[in-house]
């Protein structure tokens, strides 16, 4: 007998059976709850317009995060707690302060956006008490005006800041009861949708249907549906499998299971060097790092994502698992082709380990990009040079954006090792980029643009590790 999805949906309880599989959180909001004040802009995660906040039970209580509702599959709810914009003024009688602060400041313009920024600001006061101007751009950089009104929005947000009672209303005994510690297993319409709680149902569900859709954060997947309307007769979601959602220390370095986020993940990768900080910050927007997994966004393949670079740079390996057993390898292996990966029917990414980085390594990623924020790569460059006495002991290269996969630089890097760590030993590397990569011309950028862009990351990089007084970003969102 098929599970039905529990969720609590503004302080109630909520039962769903019958419904597609591949729904979204947001037709369900509109459609079947009459919940309309969260709106549907793009459908693809970029405009926030559909932000609400979804909270998961830890320890007793609710952690909330901000979230696109236009791809979140329906299913994935399974055992948390969704909020929505109307919810904040019946909870409480009252506007809550971040929408009282947006009337006060004028922040509404025409007021489609509204509901999202609301919903994004209110998570983030109820998440820190204290936010800074950092953290409030941050928060909002997945939601976008079509006013071009920021500069209220900001004004209302350090406004709501001062506020103590930030608190989104909460429901955890509720939450409590609809907890699930196995798999859920739904299906509506012949098509079928499982939630395994550990790796064995993991494994086992996926022996069964070896060519089942893997769901992680779905910030990739749910454009399959709502923008290429795909059909997904069997879809498997990693998010609550219990050993893939753990990062460990270990001797072999860092190790994050695929199911993670980069939310959970940034503290982690961010320690690595300052300028991974700078690359996650930019990674989408917070709503997509609430959900993105850092598995998804590997096991996806797409030759413009973020994540892989740098883990190739910096050594990372993946453990990849199936009913046969488990085999390790190189990042930089698992990328054969364009959307092609060395993964068999049946075998999923489990976790990825990423050594730790000797002190003697420069490490550098940097991310190019016709916006700050919110933006797809035009190229993203990733730099691990171990230099010891002015030598160029070890290099590492690898780029996205460059070719149909991520991968690594050999022949600039060929032309490191051995070498004096001087200029002119970066002027044959930086011709040897040519060997390495053929790009691509399409609507982010020109090949041509592509091969310059990468040899200046390069002379970037020798810049920022020989004239560290020398300054190579300067950028400041609005006062």
């Amino acid at each position: 007998m098929a599970d039905s999805i529990k969720f609590i949906l503004n302080g109630k309880r909520v039962e769903v059976e019958g419904l597609p599989t591949t729904m979204t959180l947001l037709q369900y909001l509109r459609e079947q709850a009459r919940l309309t004040g969260t709106k549907e802009g793009c459908a693809e995660g970029d405009c926030g317009a559909c932000t609400v906040a979804v909270g998961r039970l830890a320890n007793g209580r609710v952690e909330y995060q901000s979230l696109n509702a236009c791809i979140l599959f329906l299913p994935t709810l399974d055992g948390r707690e969704v909020v929505t914009v109307e919810h904040l003024k019946e909870a409480r009688g009252a506007l809550n302060p971040v929408q009282d602060a947006l009337v006060k400041c004028h922040g509404s313009q025409c007021g489609f956006c509204t509901p999202g920024f609301v919903m994004a600001l209110s998570t983030l006061m109820n998440n820190k008490a204290n936010a800074s101007d950092d953290d409030i751009q941050d928060s909002i950089a997945g939601n976008l005006c079509r006013c071009t009104g920021y500069r209220p929005i900001l004004d209302a947000a350090r406004l709501a800041n001062q506020s103590a009672d930030r608190a989104l209303p909460s429901h955890a005994r509720a939450l409590g009861e609809i907890q699930r510690n196995r798999l859920l297993s739904y299906e509506a319409g012949g098509r079928k949708f499982f939630s395994p709680a550990n790796l064995d149902d993991l494994v086992s569900v996926l022996s069964v249907y070896p060519d089942a859709t893997l769901l992680g954060g779905g910030t990739d997947v749910g454009l399959w549906v709502t923008k290429f309307h795909l059909d997904l007769p069997v879809v498997i979601y990693t998010g609550n499998v219990r050993e893939l959602r753990e990062i460990h220390h270990t001797r072999a370095g860092l190790e994050i299971g695929a199911a993670v986020t980069y939310s959970e993940a940034f503290d982690q990768l961010a320690a690595v060097d300052s300028s991974m900080e700078e690359l996650l910050k930019r990674f989408s927007s917070l709503h997509i790092r609430n959900a993105g997994t850092i598995g998804g966004n590997i096991a996806n393949g797409s030759p413009i994502g973020d994540g892989p670079p740098p883990l190739i740079a910096l050594g990372a390996k993946i453990v990849l698992r199936s009913r046969v057993g488990v085999r390790t390898l190189n990042l930089e292996d698992f990328f054969l082709a364009y959307k092609r990966q060395d993964r068999s029917p049946g075998e999923f990414v489990e976790k990825i380990i990423i050594p730790p980085k000797p002190a003697d390594v420069h490490f550098r990623v940097y991310k190019l990009s016709k916006r700050f924020d919110q933006d797809i790569s035009a190229v993203c460059g990733a730099f691990a040079i171990e230099v010891r006495g002015g030598t160029v002991r070890g290099a590492r290269i690898a780029f996205g954006g460059m070719a149909g996969t991520p991968h690594r630089a050999l022949q600039a890097e060929q032309a490191l090792i051995g070498q004096s760590w001087t200029a002119a030993t970066i002027s044959e590397a930086q011709s040897a980029l040519d060997s390495d990569y053929a790009p691509m011309t399409d609507a982010r950028a020109s090949a041509q643009y592509r091969s310059i862009a990468a040899r200046n990351m390069l002379q970037r990089f020798f810049i920022e590790t020989t004239e560290p007084e020398t300054k190579t970003r300067l950028y400041r969102y609005a006062e």
